[in-house]
């Protein structure tokens, strides 16, 4: 506001949401996302007060890794100042050791439990209860596809079919290439954007059958690619 006259930001000079309208034609999927400007995020993770909430199930990681060593070691650290009782820290730190090895094996939530100080029971307690936990190795592209209520109804079968199909695994399986294995999830939060795929940490929405293949290739693209930037051939 200038003057007493309502000054608007002029439709698509902005980057962000601001003044876009519609099926913001605009903007690109990089501006959505934002990696335009966020950049990637540190292994160390960040600002204290983010290194608790970092995606954690991501395509880099190996199941031998060593578990909190090196940045890990420093966003460990981290996570444990944001919480007076270790015990509170569990979740987060759950999340880091999927993300640094893919899937929390009975040896690795027994880490855990020793890093805290809290019992193996506890640990595995908590770390079965929640889906979000994987209990055992997946493909490096995990493939959630939404099966309920709006996107149900738009397709959601259709849609997890297709994956299955397309992958040439049942649900739960990882492929013969190890990079895929699909599952349903309930409810992802985008009942906007029906029918809604979470692969990773990346939200893919208004998915279609017809989409599922494109999808696939894109994933292996940006894979080969990253091998090749890390000279893994």
């Amino acid at each position: 506001m200038s003057g007493g006259d309502d000054v608007r930001t002029p439709l698509g000079s902005n980057p962000g949401w601001a003044g876009e309208t519609g099926e913001f034609d605009r903007l690109s999927e990089a501006d959505v996302r934002g990696t335009t400007y966020v950049g990637e995020r540190s292994a160390a993770g960040g600002h204290p007060g983010a290194s608790c909430s970092l995606p954690f199930q991501v395509a880099s990681r190996n199941p031998a890794a060593p578990l909190f060593e090196g940045p890990y070691a420093e966003r460990l650290a981290k996570i444990l100042s944001r919480y007076p009782d270790p015990r509170g820290a569990l979740l987060p730190v759950l999340a880091m050791a999927q993300e640094v090895r893919g899937h929390l094996s009975e040896e690795t939530m027994a880490r855990v439990g020793e890093i805290l100080g809290q019992a193996p029971a506890v640990v595995r307690g908590v770390a079965t209860f929640y889906t979000m936990y994987n209990k055992r190795p997946v493909g490096r592209h995990l493939i959630q596809v939404c099966t309920n209520v709006s996107c149900n109804v738009c397709g959601g079968d259709d849609v997890m079919q297709a994956f299955v199909d397309a992958i040439g695994v049942e649900p739960g399986e990882i492929s013969e290439d190890g990079q895929f294995t699909v599952i349903e999830a309930e409810c992802l939060g985008a009942c906007g954007f029906p029918t809604a795929v979470q692969i990773n940490e990346r939200y893919f929405e208004n998915v279609e059958p017809g989409d599922v293949q494109g999808i696939l290739d894109r994933l292996r693209a940006e894979h080969a690619a990253r091998a090749a930037e890390a000279g893994e051939g």
